[in-house]
């Protein structure tokens, strides 16, 4: 798939859009008329032809602007990216991975040549060329978590495995949803999961961490999470609540369909080979409700599951002050026809 990397923005004036391709590729979450939070665990295996599953990082149009907006983030604040000092080796297992995946699955885009511990990566879309040597943290211009993560799409954070524990001890972390990693880095699985309602008392998280604590190298697995976003901003973290907090006050019933944007996660988990840890790569997509009605069946479902939510899930996912005015605009598209089970498009 040839990409043309779009000019745009994620702030101030808000210039992010979606190409009818880019529509057609979104990961639509919801595979039925209504939702529950679940663990929705699959293999990561190689996708669809040009769809978003197609290979283990996905780029896309959006690529050049979102490692500006990234740089931005991280100039302004850099707490953004943590990583406790016994995290090193696992931080080159991430540069390992997704430089070779890059390289391997973009040909075009990126190059990665190793002569043993002797490395030269190029990459075309943000001009950059480095030679460095693998293992020494010296011979680049940031430690291997930040430096492969200032390159790739979506938000990254690395589990240490001890103790019968997950413990998020290094990531970097520049487009999240409403969650802070200087606040987070050094908790584990069940404390930084704290917040999510429902889920605890199904005893979902116990059931995650036991099959992730087995996750094996070359098994990774993914799976969908979702939220809305008002303006399609990247960083909605709590340091800058003051920053788009308001925005939630400011849909209307004229502007929902340009303002309000669905915020698709696709969350991958991979075994790290020579650490141990586990990768936990956080892919965001941002689609308006404007173009997402461009596909009549995702009009229909999202309608449905808003009416539906739990209070619990309205609340936890920020929905509360525009939820009736979102399925208010979106019930014009609701024809009261069937669905077809599955998220992709009819």
């Amino acid at each position: 798939m040839a990409l043309t990397f779009k000019d745009e923005t994620f702030r101030d004036d808000f210039t992010f859009s979606n190409s009818p391709a880019a529509i057609r590729r979104f990961p639509f979450p919801f595979v039925e008329d209504k939702y529950m939070y679940s663990v929705n665990i699959e293999p990561h295996t190689t996708g669809p032809e040009g769809s978003v599953f197609e290979f283990p990082f996905d780029i896309d149009e959006h690529y050049v602007s979102e490692m500006r907006d990234r740089a931005m983030v991280l100039q302004e604040d850099p707490a953004r990216c943590q990583a406790l000092p016994h995290m090193m080796m696992a931080q080159w297992d991430m540069l390992e991975l997704v430089m070779m995946s890059m390289a391997r699955d973009y040909p075009d885009l990126f190059t990665l040549t190793r002569d043993g511990s002797k490395w030269h990566w190029v990459n075309r879309p943000l001009k950059i060329e480095q030679t460095f040597t693998f293992g020494d943290a010296s011979t680049l211009p940031y430690e291997p978590m930040e430096y492969i993560g200032r390159q790739v799409q979506g938000d990254f954070s690395i589990q240490d495995q001890r103790d019968n524990q997950l413990w998020m001890d290094a990531g970097i972390i520049t487009s999240q949803a409403d969650w802070s990693l200087d606040f987070d880095v050094g908790m584990n699985f069940f404390e930084w999961h704290g917040p999510v309602p429902l889920a605890h008392e199904a005893g979902v998280f116990e059931r995650a961490l036991k099959f992730l604590l087995n996750l094996q190298i070359s098994n990774p697995v993914r799976r969908l999470n979702w939220t809305m976003t008002i303006n399609p901003r990247l960083d909605t973290s709590p340091e800058n609540y003051h920053k788009w907090g308001k925005d939630r006050t400011t849909v209307t019933p004229e502007n929902v369909g340009q303002k309000v944007h669905l915020r698709v996660e696709m969350q991958g988990l991979f075994r790290l080979p020579r650490s141990n840890a586990i990768l936990f790569s956080i892919r965001g997509y941002l689609l308006s409700l404007d173009q997402l009605v461009t596909v009549p069946k995702w009009g229909r479902r999202l309608h449905r599951v808003l009416k539906t939510l739990p209070e619990e899930l309205i609340g936890y996912k920020g929905l509360s002050r525009y939820r009736d005015t979102t399925i208010e605009w979106l019930s014009k598209y609701d024809d009261g026809a069937p669905t077809s089970r599955g998220g992709g498009p009819d």
